[in-house]
């Protein structure tokens, strides 16, 4: 089978350029810049729309096993392809807690039978169970997360025992970082003032930047002792930019994430939005967020992701204490980012760049991310000029709402390719093939 994408406007490391994409079963063949038209089987006219490679998001929570109520395997990878994203990389704080090699591969048995996009999940960290963790395939398994904070279905892990999994982690470790001394104490402070009505206003003030920055510099000290390889995630504040440096993704033993919730969110939402802004770590401030953002534009930060974990509207709906953290976002991270360049914020190729080649780079992926010859054709097809609001017409996540809802959006996905299968076509799904799971050059 080949389909010939015709006439895009393509945004592919650092250039922006008219050419077509001739794709043959689920590879990218050629890529035209000049008249030729190439023997093809099917069409697809992409005069009016931009071409990029598929989205890569490095932090999802799917919710599957144990907690399905929320979201699952199947509905938030299709939830993820109709949003642009064709890989992704899932975290294991679900019940039972993604531990053991035998609970990892069952999540990667599950995945092969109902994901639309491509996948990989974590292999979880305790405080004792640094054996199995270490049996772990780097060339199969996208990373070890870490949580060095307590948050949604609490695997933290501290003391001797984060030493020792900092000083034998074999492969990229991915960590959560929020110091828990200081988030006890701040939460037993406002606990004492409030009760379980805490405002969510204060929601930062417990999850503080205090909180993140004692975490991330033990991080970092403990990486650079050790010379491990890792990966903070969510960033949250301006002053942890100091711990980062710019520079070559190729060329550093640190990296850096942010999430599409704290470069469009600050504290000034929460009058609004209440818990469903809610997440761990906190919205901050625009001061934090214009940091993040900056550093974003300076390479001090890596990645884009989202942190996508659902929870039932009911859920969100509790007292503050009884609220869980996180929402859904996967769908909408490309329009977000996308939404920021029409605002002047950031550029088509900075944001291809983190969202895209950066992630494949980061976690070493086999020939995804770009748009290159004998790559795996993940491609995505987004008109620039299609506004479009928000609304539970068109949120695919199981949990039915957004913290995007009644946003408007002038960028639209119309069109996903995953491995070469047009996944997804405005607004139809295509199920007949599944995604794949996620190899490692490492």
């Amino acid at each position: 089978m080949k389909t010939l994408i015709k006439n895009a406007a393509i945004i592919n490391e650092g250039e922006k350029f008219r050419g077509s994409v001739l794709i043959e079963n689920d590879i990218i063949a050629q890529i035209i810049t000049d008249e030729t038209v190439p023997e093809y089987d099917k069409l697809i006219d992409a005069s009016d729309l931009l071409l990029i490679p598929g989205v890569i998001d490095d932090q999802v929570h799917f919710r599957e096993p144990g907690l399905t109520h929320k979201a699952e395997i199947y509905t938030e990878a299709r939830a993820a392809v109709a949003g642009g994203v064709t890989s992704f990389m899932e975290m294991p704080n679900t019940n039972p807690q993604t531990t053991t090699i035998e609970l990892l591969e069952e999540k990667f048995k599950k995945a092969s039978s109902v994901s639309l996009a491509n996948f990989s999940f974590y292999i979880g960290a305790t405080n004792n169970n640094l054996d199995e963790v270490l049996k772990a395939d780097p060339r199969k398994v996208c990373g070890i997360k870490c949580f060095m904070g307590s948050s949604t279905g609490n695997m933290l892990v501290e003391g001797k025992p984060l030493e020792e999994l900092f000083k034998n982690a074999h492969m990229l470790m991915a960590v959560h970082c929020e110091e828990e001394a200081v988030i006890k104490k701040n939460s037993a402070k406002f606990f004492e003032k409030y009760g379980e009505d805490v405002p969510i206003k204060y929601h930062p003030l417990i999850r503080s930047a205090e909180a993140c920055y004692a975490s991330s510099s033990k991080a970092v000290k403990l990486a650079k002792k050790y010379g491990t390889r890792l990966h903070i995630l969510h960033l949250s504040t301006a002053r942890e930019m100091e711990l980062f440096e710019e520079g070559d993704i190729e060329n550093k033993q640190i990296t850096a994430e942010v999430c599409v919730h704290h470069l469009w969110f600050d504290d000034n939402y929460y009058e609004k939005k209440g818990t469903l802004i809610k997440w761990n770590p906190a919205v901050k401030t625009a001061t934090d967020k214009n940091a993040l953002r900056e550093a974003l534009k300076t390479g001090k930060i890596d990645v884009i992701a989202t942190d996508h974990a659902p929870h039932t509207i009911e859920e969100k709906e509790n007292t503050y204490f009884k609220c869980p953290s996180g929402g859904p976002l996967v769908q909408h991270s490309l329009p977000v980012m996308l939404e920021l360049v029409s605002q002047g914020v950031y550029t088509y190729t900075e944001v291809v760049n983190k969202m895209c080649h950066a992630p494949a780079q980061l976690f070493n992926i086999e020939k995804r991310g770009y748009i290159r010859e004998g790559y795996k054709a993940d491609l995505v097809l987004v008109s620039p000029k299609k506004a479009w609001t928000v609304d539970n017409s068109n949120i695919e996540y199981k949990c039915k709402w957004s913290p995007f809802d009644g946003n408007i959006f002038n960028h639209k996905v119309e069109y996903t390719l995953v491995n070469g299968h047009l996944a997804y076509k405005k607004g139809i799904f295509n199920e007949s093939k599944k995604g794949e799971r996620l190899s490692f050059n490492r």
